[in-house]
């Protein structure tokens, strides 16, 4: 299982951003980056809302070890506005609607 450093290590790579540009991000150092990256410490809870909110992570994946799952993506690069509407707009829909949608989706 990986640690909470080694998640956020993923969480960066994933999102192809250098140290400097990820700890801004987070509102971090680039020294504090790097030792919750080495699991020195575990990450402020402004740190852990940071990365939710910038990066959409999986709060339980990042936080409870036992909750990794191989079958699903537990963290996401950040969402444009359009998928952030598109996602939310989805969301209201009925089972039928959306059923309709995927089959649209999966024409292309």
């Amino acid at each position: 299982m990986k640690t909470i450093g080694e998640k956020i290590k993923s969480i960066r790579k994933t999102n192809k951003l250098n140290q400097i540009q990820f700890s801004q991000i987070i509102g971090v150092s680039q020294g504090t980056l790097s030792e919750l990256k080495q699991d020195k410490y575990k990450p402020s809870l402004e740190t852990i809302i940071a990365l939710k909110l910038n990066f959409n992570v999986n709060l339980e994946w990042l936080l409870i070890e036992e909750y990794i799952s191989s079958n699903s993506t537990l963290f996401c690069t950040q969402l444009d506005n359009l998928e952030s509407t598109l996602i939310s707009e989805f969301r209201k829909l009925n089972v039928g609607d959306k059923h309709e949608i995927q089959e649209i989706i999966n024409l292309s």
